[in-house]
């Protein structure tokens, strides 16, 4: 590599910033010696003078051969030309291929790499990485622009520059006490001044006229340029630090950003070529994707930001289809590994559950009934979820969906996450199919405690099928007695549906013929639990619901395991609730209202972020909030307080008691976001409500959207940035679930607007859930592979599968 030297502003020779990786050159320094016959002349002062200045770039794989000759009387040159035969060709095959048939090299742990300690791996931990193959996947967060490449003299102050020059001097200095290396360098244009800051050593690294490159933003001092603590390193080296785009990395402390790429670097070698390639080439030559081993090396150190760009696409290509893989896969083994059954509905049958309601269903809710209907009377079991917002009518659709199983004499279950909502569906059910029906979600009046209704966990209707309908509840509430009671008449058949938790498919519950279940507000059912179902022998249609509203190209993806059906619309009649938004300075307007709803006979809920207090976050904590709620100021009503560091009985407990009308106030977390129905709650004050996202205030919003009366929602602001202002104004702007959903989605990605609901998923170190772009094509050729029979069998697939397997952190073999 030479230095710039520009007469009459041109410049006299261009200078190359890149020379071959120390693998590459020495794989051609071994074939020019081969062709050559062995004399010790393919490289300036011979092999053993090479390999003496180049060992320490070298990969550990190369180590055995490079001491085999150091160690060697008089070395290369010292040996036989047989010797040097041998040599030469063994060391080529080690080369060319690194691995020698052995496990993947990407495989071995971060120690392989030079000066990587037990310690130092301890670091890399931290970062998740274990593996050469985890370093080589820790993508740079951005990159340096150091191509710009000047001479001395044309330097141009505030921006990212690089310089090539002879150091001229390099000295320790003391900038405010600060033991520093202030160097200074030249060209035939000009001198530039290089400080680095609390690095004295550097100045040992400096002898003068030696040839450097420096990188960095170029400032002024006292009218001349200079360097402040730039990346640099010397002109024959392999150029990653400088002269190119500079990766920088997620670090954690101990970790510097030169060490990382330096160790970046020795992996890429010491893997090189890189990881086989796994895709077949026609996904290829469709997606228009590089090969894997010159996307992983370019989204490391790319030849420009487009490169890396397409790099880091095939990358998350990866990722995307690995995980539409595992869904589908998973979604097939389901359907096909024990067989469906059918069950065809009654038109009469759905006409007289029909007649006992007194309201007729949505277009929306008739759609996704048909849907479901559909579904069951396939041979292969359904795996469907149902979303829609709170009080949008899910219940009825399943329903139907469970009296048409009932009508073919088998068993529906339906799960609830708790207890209480547990209890609740069966209330719900049991109006329904009674006399009396105000809606089809939930009832209008207060759901009124009735310990009789524990005390009957198994009710019987008629007028409905021919023969007794029998619905069952069980729960841990209920007796011992009773449980044993119910779980006799599940295991004989004369339950045609039972409402409990999930539970019921994991603990001694037996059915005769279950053979639909509906799960509620448990997205990841569909991957997670169904082995539980499986394990019991059964196989039936499953339908989630969620009240969560995802946009449909996020929930394809996410549950793709799972069709998906949507009731878009609400009920006629259903009231909005007045969301309005105010600043803590104004809380005592909101206490006011609060008071003045609860004299009024109704009932409140105030939901705070965070169970402890946080400094940092500037939000209330529950306990905190409750504490001063009570004592200072509602000391005349009636206080509770729920948080998810409550045992279960406890949740329970206080949810009944708010639920009965025993509490006035209930101040909770977000554990109430999936909550019951208590119609007699008007109003709900959400504390730090830029903590939260649109799509989770709206479904706090809905737990006061249930009852006749006039319902409001507070939000109360702990901060005044412009954008949470933006998107608390879009909460009280609109009250469609879905269209908020997509604003949230826009506004702080996939990851926070997933949140807990993503737990299920594995973890992705490149890809984003929000580019719909690439996940649709990941999806697209997923489905394509799944339909081919040979991915599950053919050894050209076995790469696939190992992919899938890892990124699913799973041994299951899909067949």
């Amino acid at each position: 590599m030479s230095a710039y030297c520009i007469s009459s502003g041109m410049m006299r020779h261009e200078v190359t910033l890149s020379t071959p990786r120390p693998t590459e050159a020495l794989l051609k320094i071994l074939e020019l010696e081969a062709r050559k016959q062995h004399n010790d002349t393919a490289v300036i002062g011979g092999i053993d003078a090479y390999l003496k200045k180049a060992a320490s770039s070298l990969p550990k794989s190369l180590a055995p051969a490079i001491r085999q000759v150091q160690r060697a009387s008089g070395g290369y040159r010292g040996w036989t030309h047989t010797q040097r035969t041998r040599w030469v060709a063994a060391t080529l095959d080690l080369l060319r291929s690194p691995n020698c048939g052995g496990p993947p090299l990407e495989t071995k742990p971060i120690t392989a790499l030079t000066r990587i300690s037990t310690k130092t791996a301890a670091l890399f931990a931290r970062l998740g990485i274990s593996t050469l193959n985890d370093l080589l996947h820790h993508l740079p967060r951005h990159y340096l622009d150091y191509t710009q490449t000047r001479a001395i003299g044309h330097l141009r102050a505030q921006t990212d520059q690089t310089v090539v020059g002879r150091v001229l001097r390099a000295s320790v200095v003391l900038p405010g006490g600060r033991r520093s290396t202030e160097a200074i360098i030249a060209d035939c244009t000009g001198k530039v001044r290089v400080i680095w800051f609390n690095q004295p050593w550097i100045a040992r690294q400096l002898p003068r006229d030696r040839e450097i490159v420096v990188s960095g933003t170029v400032t002024v001092y006292k009218n001349r340029p200079q360097f402040l603590s730039p990346e640099w390193e010397e002109a024959e080296s392999s150029g990653i630090h400088t002269g190119r785009l500079v990766p920088v990395y997620p670090l954690t402390r101990g970790l510097t950003a030169r060490s990382m790429r330096n160790w970046v670097t020795e992996a890429l070698d010491l893997c090189a070529p890189g990881p086989a390639e796994y895709l077949p080439e026609e996904i290829l030559r469709r997606r228009s994707l590089p090969v894997l081993s010159t996307a992983i090396r370019q989204a490391h150190f790319p030849d420009s930001p487009a490169v890396a760009a397409a790099a880091r696409q095939r990358l998350a290509f990866d990722e995307l289809l690995s995980l539409q893989l595992g869904l589908l896969l998973t979604r097939r083994q389901w359907q096909e590994s024990l067989p469906g059954h059918p069950l065809k509905s009654d038109p009469a049958l759905l006409n007289s559950l029909m007649r006992l309601l007194p309201f007729t269903l949505t277009s929306s809710q008739q759609q996704a009934l048909e849907e479901i209907l559909r579904d069951l009377a396939r041979e292969t079991p359904m795996s469907r979820m149902l979303q829609g917002d709170v009080g949008s009518g899910k219940t009825v659709v399943a329903l139907a969906a469970m009296l048409v199983t009932a009508a073919h004499g088998c068993q529906a279950a339906l799960m609830a996450p708790t207890e209480v909502l547990a209890e609740q569906h069966y209330r719900t059910l049991l109006t329904l199919l009674g006399t009396e029906c105000p809606s089809c979600d939930s009832p209008t009046t207060a759901f009124v405690a009735d310990p009789a209704l524990r005390d009957k966990p198994v009710q019987s209707f008629t007028g409905i099928l021919e023969r007794p309908l029998t619905i069952a509840l069980l729960t841990g509430a209920l007796t011992a007695a009773h449980r044993r009671h119910v779980r006799q008449l599940l295991a004989s058949g004369n339950v045609d549906i039972v409402v409990g938790t999930q539970a019921l498919v994991q603990e001694e519950v037996e059915f005769r013929s279950l053979r639909l279940a509906v799960v509620d507000e448990q997205h990841r059912f569909g991957v997670l639990q169904r082995g539980g179902l499986r394990q019991k022998g059964y196989n039936p249609h499953v339908l989630v619901m969620t009240a969560t509203p995802i946009p449909r190209s996020l929930a394809l993806t996410v549950y793709g395991d799972l069709d998906l059906s949507t009731i878009s619309e609400l009920p006629p009649g259903r009231q909005k609730v007045d969301t309005l938004i105010f600043q803590p300075d104004d809380i005592a307007i909101v206490h006011r209202k609060v008071h003045d709803e609860v004299h009024k006979g109704h009932q409140a809920y105030v939901i705070c972020p965070l169970i402890t207090e946080s400094d940092k976050l500037l939000v209330r904590a529950a306990t905190e909030e409750y504490d001063h709620l009570r004592q200072v100021i509602f000391p005349d009503l009636r206080l509770g307080l729920l948080h998810g560091a409550l045992r279960a009985a406890q949740k329970d407990d206080v949810m009944r008691r708010f639920r009965d009308g025993d509490l006035d106030i209930l101040v909770s977390t977000t554990v109430i976001e999936v909550g019951i129905d208590v119609p007699n709650a008007t109003v709900m004050v959400i504390l730090g409500a830029e903590r939260f996202g649109l799509s989770q205030l709206h479904q706090l919003r809905g737990r006061v959207r249930r009852g006749s009366e006039k319902s409001y929602c507070l939000l109360v602001s702990d901060a005044a940035t412009q954008d949470a202002q933006r998107r608390l104004a879009v909460l009280g702007q609109t009250h469609d679930g879905f269209e908020l959903a997509r604003h949230d989605l826009e506004m702080r990605g996939a990851g926070d607007f997933l949140g807990t609901q993503q737990s299920g998923l594995p973890p992705l170190r490149v890809a984003k859930l929000t580019d719909l772009s690439t996940m649709e094509s990941a999806r697209a050729e997923a489905q394509r592979l799944v339909r081919d029979r040979r991915l599950l069998r053919d050894p050209h697939y076995a790469r696939i599968r190992e992919r899938v397997a890892t990124l699913w952190n799973t041994s299951v073999e899909w067949s």
